[in-house]
């Protein structure tokens, strides 16, 4: 039996379902306006992920599902080469990637994926995605566009919008109180935006052209096998930090969530979510971290708080204000909040690393760690003709081919054992 701290009907879970979109709503929007796609059909595919994640959870859990920042440069890319239809396309197959994992914990239990993925497979592939993102968060935040190919915005300008907009988020994150605490992404763009709309650095004419209420730009996916095979390996990184997102709610609410719902359940709502979204032209999901520290913050352990917290998504993407709106916030202010959201995530790899107590002093998992770095941020690319493998795409296979391949200490000491006895024999023969 539940225990929830409201009724299902409570004007408080309401409100907590509210108060709940507010906290994830910076995060959610961002990953759309930075990688071309429509941020109504952001918020209309987080709220039906979150749904879809509670029907495969049969609603135990208080988490809610929206925009994943793992697959940011990869759908960048992708979109650049393919098209955004086969991108979707790709992504839909990278949430099976998900479904594929569920069925190996079902069948092998919760440890299945940590000796798959250990830390030092996991820590340097998601220190590639921030790290990888680098140059895009300084460009933009420079007024150029977010390859550097082009001036959006004069220097000078850019940097009187995107400083203040960093300065505001990364005072909210460390000063800011209670639920504020949690909104540092929605206080940066405030901010920013609000200083570039007074220097005339903001377009009105979207908005007061645009309708009170349509429909989002739904769009079909297309699949293009080039598309497909870059993207599967994205999703390795993402389906790890879930893993570390369900023990987080889980020490939040004091239940264990990897037993019951079961982390094989989790994943799988994760990875229908994924290629729900996909198939609707929106960004990935994943669980949302900033929501766990508001439940954990306003003790709202109520699942149904998540459904109201859907419901609101889903009718926000219906009001094409709202949608104009956030797509007249100028790139410079993007770019200031990103250089603190990229080099947040590479940390989250680093701290993978030191939790995990990996010891890069053995050679064993320098070489991983290393190559994995270098294949990730330099670019390295593996392919020929329609299709090639580069980024996150090439450095996750990698890091899981060397950590599969590569002797354990105990194994490279026994064999050395083993030649000190076949050397002894030898002398002792003559």
């Amino acid at each position: 039996m539940q225990t929830n701290q409201y009724s299902n009907s409570s004007w408080r879970t309401v409100v907590s379902g509210g108060q709940m979109l507010f906290v994830a709503f910076g995060s959610l929007v961002l990953v759309p306006l930075l990688t071309g796609l429509d941020p109504s059909v952001a918020l209309f595919t987080a709220g039906l992920g979150t749904l879809i994640f509670q029907l495969t959870t049969k609603r135990s859990m208080p988490v809610f599902l929206a925009s994943s920042f793992a697959f940011i440069a990869p759908i960048i890319y992708s979109v650049q080469t393919w098209g955004s239809a086969a991108t979707m396309g790709a992504l839909f197959c990278a949430g099976l990637v998900y479904v594929a994992l569920s069925a190996g914990v079902a069948l092998r239990g919760p440890g299945f994926l940590h000796r798959l993925l250990p830390p030092v497979v996991t820590g340097p592939i998601i220190m590639v995605i921030g790290l990888g993102l680098a140059p895009v968060a300084v460009n933009m935040a420079m007024g150029k566009a977010g390859d550097g190919s082009a001036e959006l915005f004069p220097y000078g300008d850019a940097l009187m919008v995107s400083m203040p907009a960093l300065i505001t988020t990364l005072l909210v994150a460390t000063l800011g109180k209670g639920i504020f605490r949690l909104v540092p992404i929605l206080a940066g763009v405030a901010v920013g935006y609000a200083i570039a709309a007074l220097m005339g650095m903001v377009e009105f004419g979207k908005v007061t052209d645009s309708d009170w209420l349509t429909v989002p730009a739904f769009a079909m996916p297309e699949f293009h096998l080039a598309a497909i095979l870059f993207m599967i390996p994205v999703a390795i990184a993402p389906a790890i930090e879930h893993v570390g997102d369900v023990l987080a709610i889980g020490s939040v609410t004091g239940k264990n969530y990897v037993q019951k719902p079961g982390l094989h359940r989790t994943l799988l709502g994760d990875g229908l979510a994924t290629s729900a979204a996909s198939l609707f032209g929106g960004p990935p999901n994943t669980t949302y971290s900033e929501v766990t520290g508001a439940v954990m913050l306003t003790r709202a352990f109520n699942p149904v708080v998540m459904t109201w917290a859907a419901g609101f998504a889903i009718a926000l993407a219906f009001i094409a204000k709202i949608g104009a709106v956030l797509q007249t916030i100028p790139s410079p202010v993007m770019g200031g909040i990103m250089v603190l959201l990229f080099g947040s995530i590479a940390c989250v790899g680093m701290n993978i690393i030191v939790k995990g107590k990996v010891d890069l002093s053995a050679q064993r998992n320098l070489v991983i760690v290393a190559t994995t770095l270098v294949f990730g941020i330099g670019g390295m690319s593996i392919g020929t003709g329609g299709w090639d493998l580069t980024g996150v795409s090439l450095c996750a296979p990698v890091a899981i081919l060397l950590n599969l391949i590569l002797p354990h200490a105990d194994a490279v000491n026994d064999l050395h054992e083993e030649e000190e006895i076949v050397d002894d024999i030898i002398d002792h023969s003559r």
